[in-house]
């Protein structure tokens, strides 16, 4: 299998993402109910070869046969330690939850975009208001409901983050290559409302703004708690937010989409200084919004979907090409 483990937290909460293509390896290896039990069984703690082939009362070198089945896309590792005569095979699981990405992507070059990975916590500047406060992978950040802890240098290091109303601005680097022209920027990032505790009928407004300019709203159905989200650490109470939704938002020559629906009619020569070094993005809930229900913002170590904000850029390199034909003559 061609993907990288995604490592999140401890041994047993890490997290694999593939394709379609990938999941068939993996069926594969879990095809077998003696595997599936195995596997199961490893969840729960690492045991040697030997204790694995008692527990399921199997010859020593069928369960090393299937260990290695399942060793071989990923789902548990195993390693050689001293023993009580000799060295013995220990075996681990080190996936909890396999996300699919049922998302057909299109064949893509370098050349026709660019992306960037901003952390949540790397705003530019902000206006919040309580309730509101970060935290970190670890720890909270500064104090709940204060706005001075959106201050603390400690704020780069947020993989959550929430308020009632305001907004959070950051800068992304414009990294189109000269004289190629700009035909589509993509927005993607998970988040939710802002409710008290949780609750899943909590709407809000979130807008966005590009360059200064909005360009459009989506409204948010609610916060979810209750359930532990896939990559939201243990010492983070169940009772707050655990997991946002996955948006994506996408200006082109057309107007504008969230999620491939279109909200407006805001289109790329619409938004200010489109070529500048850097591009503003403006997150947040209008004071004068009709759902004033709040902001809860995920970075790639909280939440369902291991993501910071992610800008994408598409371009032209016809107005290249043409720009150095003109100037070559």
């Amino acid at each position: 299998m061609n993907n990288e483990l995604n490592q999140y937290g401890d041994q047993s909460n890490q997290i694999l993402y593939v394709t379609l293509d990938d999941l068939l390896e993996i069926a594969k290896a879990l095809s077998s109910d003696l595997r599936i039990e195995m596997f199961r069984r490893l969840l729960k703690g690492s045991m040697n070869v030997a204790e694995l082939a008692e527990m399921f009362q199997i010859p020593p070198s069928t369960a090393s046969a299937n260990i290695r089945k399942l060793e071989e896309v990923g789902l548990i590792r195993t390693e050689l330690v001293p023993g009580t005569r000799g060295s013995q095979k220990l075996c681990a699981a080190v996936l909890k939850r396999i996300i699919v990405d049922t998302q057909e992507t299109e064949e893509e070059t370098e050349e026709s975009c660019v992306k960037t990975s901003m952390p949540i916590g790397n705003f530019f500047d902000y206006e919040v208001s309580p309730t509101c406060g970060l935290v970190s992978e670890t720890s909270i950040i500064g104090e709940f409901d204060d706005i001075r802890s959106f201050s603390e240098p400690s704020r780069t290091g947020a993989q959550l983050i929430w308020f009632k109303q305001g907004y959070l601005e950051y800068r992304f680097p414009n990294r189109i290559p000269p004289g190629c022209r700009m035909t589509s920027l993509e927005l993607s990032m998970e988040l939710c409302s802002e409710a008290p505790l949780y609750c899943k009928d909590w709407p809000s407004d979130i807008t966005i703004w590009i360059n200064g300019r909005e360009i459009g709203t989506w409204t948010s159905p609610g916060e979810f708690g209750g359930e532990r989200g896939f990559l939201t650490p243990s010492w983070w109470d169940i009772q707050y937010a655990q997991f946002g939704l996955l948006k994506r938002w996408q200006v082109s020559n057309k107007g504008t989409l969230v999620d491939g629906l279109k909200i407006s009619d805001v289109v790329l020569s619409d938004l200010n200084n489109i070529d500048s070094p850097f591009i503003t993005v403006r997150i947040g809930v209008k004071p004068d919004a009709q759902n004033v229900g709040g902001l809860n913002l995920f970075g790639r170590m909280f939440g369902n979907y291991g993501t910071d904000i992610l800008l994408r850029l598409d371009y032209d390199r016809t107005a290249q090409t043409s720009q150095l034909n003109q100037s070559t003559r």
